[in-house]
């Protein structure tokens, strides 16, 4: 962890510099998954149940690859009321809230007497990647699939690594309505997502976060299918003042932290007493906390104190452009409503980022790595395409005709200024 103080002559360069440390893209990570992309794409399922044998010591066959509707059933009736509770609650919520971003249809006609418009239509398939390995992450496939769901998308393919399927991640995927999962996991599985194999046919956009192969891959398809965003380690930033209390503060760096030992969590205070408290805190809880080596080491390695008025911290913050900023201030929307870059905002000491990774609603798939300077969060927009409407009469064409016309030849294009005077004149 390291400490910064906006009284040193130096604290520009760095904070700038201290950002510009952040991860970048390994070469052998983006090789492989060129390789495993390639292989997928040419030898379809024979490729994608070879790597499940080395990477995961998985042997599927093409009638095992599908997770069955018994196996979700049983983990329905393994997962804990008290969770199965809390997730159909998170799910109301997270629907709720998506509904409220679908946009309307329209159509209208302007002063030159062309009707315009636009229409609304969701995707027809959407893969989820739902990460294994570290942890089970039910929120993940709620995040993910409901917003989609909302949006009115036909198919939900999810995919998640081979080994046990964690029941509250069966059960997630059952209340969020997800159509069919796949025991595949790795830059793989996303290839099998964009171009289909076995019985595991291609989709038009992927979502979910995964590991360094999974984001790789996810770049090197895009085109080939839609996806969500790059993601990387998790983020937050807290701004607070002395009237806090430190362990709290604490618990909120430590909630991100413990995401993964890359993920970065920043606290801005104008009070160093508090900061060094906000330290010492931190320290018991790592002491403690069962995902306390992971932590600790985001902690020591990307985490940091910045010391400086208040005031600034709004500035510091689109400077971060982080995932996620708490204001647990007096006035959070005093401060809050000057940042421009940040993936979501938490306002009032009684709003930990925690709620919005769960309960609150609102998405948790947010932009990362400074990406929040020029992308938002997962919405119901991400499983919709916009298609534009134009209708033109002899009359509305006799007024714009000609200033296609020319536009067409400034441009050197003559079938297309042919296409308009055609209309106008009944020849060329």
């Amino acid at each position: 962890m390291r400490r910064f103080d906006h009284a040193d002559p130096g604290f520009p360069a760095a904070i700038a510099a201290f950002l510009n440390e952040r991860r970048g893209v390994s070469a052998d990570v983006d090789a492989a998954a060129a390789e495993i992309i390639e292989r997928v794409r040419s030898e379809g399922l024979a490729a994608l149940l070879d790597y499940s044998r080395r990477f995961d010591k998985a042997v599927l066959t093409a009638e095992t690859l599908a997770v069955t509707e018994a196996e979700i059933e049983a983990g329905l009736a393994a997962c804990p009321g008290e969770v199965r509770k809390a997730m159909e609650f998170a799910a109301a919520r997270i629907e709720a809230y998506h509904r409220r971003q679908r946009p309307a249809d329209a159509r209208f006609v302007d002063e030159a007497g062309v009707e315009l418009g636009w229409r609304w239509t969701p995707l027809e398939a959407v893969g989820v990647y739902v990460p294994g390995g570290r942890a089970a992450y039910p929120s993940t496939v709620l995040m993910n699939a409901v917003p989609a769901k909302v949006a009115g998308v036909d198919r939900i393919a999810m995919v998640t690594p081979p080994g046990r399927l964690d029941p509250a991640v069966l059960a997630a995927a059952r209340i969020a309505g997800v159509s069919e999962i796949w025991r595949v996991g790795g830059a793989q599985a996303v290839a099998a997502l964009a171009f289909g194999a076995g019985p595991i046919r291609p989709v038009d956009k992927i979502v979910g976060p995964g590991n360094a192969f999974v984001t790789a891959a996810k770049r090197r398809l895009y085109g080939v299918v839609g996806i969500d965003a790059l993601a990387g380690p998790s983020e937050i930033v807290v701004v607070a003042d002395g009237a806090n209390d430190p362990d709290w503060i604490a618990a909120d760096l430590l909630s991100q932290a413990e995401h993964d030992p890359a993920a970065q969590s920043i606290l801005i205070t104008d009070d160093a007493a508090f900061a060094g408290a906000v330290e010492a805190a931190v320290e018991r809880q790592l002491s403690t906390l069962a995902t306390g080596e992971d932590a600790g080491r985001s902690w020591a390695d990307h985490g940091a104190v910045i010391i400086a008025p208040l005031d600034r911290s709004p500035g510091l913050v689109d400077q971060i452009a982080p995932e996620h900023v708490e204001f647990a201030v007096e006035r959070p929307e005093a401060l809050a409503d000057r940042v421009r870059h940040a993936g979501a905002i938490f306002l009032g000491r009684y709003t930990p980022e925690a709620v919005g990774d769960y309960v609150a609603g609102s998405n948790h798939v947010l932009p990362t790595s400074r990406a929040a300077r020029f992308s938002s969060g997962l919405s119901v927009y991400d499983f919709l395409k916009r298609t534009s409407i134009v209708k033109c009469d002899a009359a509305a064409f006799a007024r714009l005709g000609p200033p296609t016309v020319a536009l067409a030849g400034a441009e050197g294009l003559p079938a297309h200024a042919r296409s308009a005077s055609i209309r106008l004149n009944g020849r060329e």
